[in-house]
């Protein structure tokens, strides 16, 4: 669950020019500068102005969102897949559901948006954690603050394994300690623009994961979390239409895909609106410039706030202003709090997952927000058909 609230209609007045960085020892993060070519590493200066051209000023929304909330998010995988959902350009909002999206279409770039400053904050986290981990049992146990095993063997070894594991080993303080002083030294060197509070957020958002561990669940300010609402454990180990765990961090390929994105500097952060006067519209200029088109683009809920707000038509034409694929889609998340019970729902999951083609978003004439999320919504059981 995201929203967009407040803080649209400003444009962010400085923009970082692009400038070659040097190259630091003991980095593994790529240094060259590229330009702005598909699929080739994007050096720190030119992702800091990435970020910055794009961004607007941060809104607010009533939780630090650090997990989804959306149990059937993989749902959509293998509809993906069968219309083509493949390279281009990825753009999303929320936390790290986004890279399960991405490990399975391997775009050429990706941008998370969110109208919440304190996102990309919790990106730079991931992004400090993937680049010390090559393996997704290091990347966990640092994500939770537990040691990680010895044991070889462990890049072959299941999801479930993993998590196995971690629900076994305490956190240890000597190893958060040693992580901490890590995080913030990565988190720094991204040349993005940091705070004092901004640091202190971020290691706020790593103790959440170090206390809760795989039971951590999505909250809401002055809320108790849903019981319906899937723990850490269940988003990792969650499975596609077919019952076959598709996480990014289910299988070593899929992690590596992600991790190889975030080491080029090619997964940007953004604080943006959707439904702003400049995020999504620069984005449309920054991929013209890059020649690349969107070929999915992950909304969550938003258009839900967008609708209620009366925001909804100029999230529209911000779509309009992006460059796409011709079977673009845009996954959603429908909560049937929100209008009845989907028609795309399955048994057990609170959430629908649903896709949609742009083509249908940008001719517009919806008559109700069910209406949007239900309209040429794609089948997503169709994929498995004579299989």
């Amino acid at each position: 669950m995201t929203n967009t609230g407040a803080g649209r209609g400003r444009r962010l007045a400085t923009v970082l020019l692009v400038a070659a960085a040097a190259c630091v020892g003991g980095n593994t993060r790529t240094r060259e500068m590229s330009g702005a070519l598909p699929g080739e590493p994007i050096p720190d200066s030119a992702f800091a102005a990435l970020s910055a051209r794009i961004s607007e000023p941060s809104g607010y929304f009533d939780t630090d969102n650090l997990i989804s909330n959306e149990t059937g998010y993989l749902k959509v995988l293998e509809a993906l897949e069968r219309i083509g959902g493949h390279g281009g350009a990825y753009a999303g909002v929320g936390p790290d559901q986004n890279f399960s999206y991405i490990a399975a279409i391997e775009p050429k770039i990706a941008f998370i948006i969110d109208i919440r400053r304190d996102n990309l904050l919790q990106q730079l986290l991931f992004k400090a954690l993937f680049e010390r981990a090559p393996t997704r049992i290091q990347f966990l146990a640092g994500l939770l603050g537990r040691p990680a095993p010895d044991t070889v063997g462990w890049r072959a070894r299941g999801i479930d394994d993993i998590v196995a594991y971690l629900d076994t080993t305490p956190a240890d303080s000597a190893t958060v300690r040693a992580l901490r002083r890590e995080i913030e030294q990565e988190v720094r060197s991204y040349n993005i623009p940091l705070d004092s509070q901004d640091l202190e957020t971020t290691d706020r958002f790593h103790s959440a994961f170090v206390r809760a561990g795989m039971g951590l669940r999505f909250t809401s300010t002055g809320r108790a979390p849903r019981p319906y609402y899937p723990t850490y454990r269940q988003l990792v180990t969650e499975t596609d239409m077919e019952g076959h765990q598709t996480s990014y961090l289910s299988t070593s390929e899929r992690y590596a895909a992600v991790r190889s994105l975030e080491l080029d500097n090619r997964v940007i952060p953004v604080v943006g609106d959707l439904a702003g006067d400049h995020a999504v519209k620069e984005l449309g200029s920054v991929l013209r410039e890059m020649g690349l088109e969107l070929t999915v683009f992950y909304t969550s809920n938003v258009e839900f706030y967008l609708w209620r707000e009366a925001a909804f038509p100029q999230w529209a034409g911000n779509v309009e202003a992006l460059p796409t694929t011709a079977n673009a889609v845009i996954i959603r998340s429908y909560f049937p709090n929100f209008g009845g019970q989907h028609p795309s729902a399955i048994p057990g999951y609170w959430a629908t997952q649903t896709l949609q083609p742009v083509r249908t978003l940008e001719a517009g004439g919806f008559s109700s927000y069910f209406d949007l999320v239900t309209r040429d919504a794609i089948d997503l059981r169709a994929s498995g058909e004579g299989r």
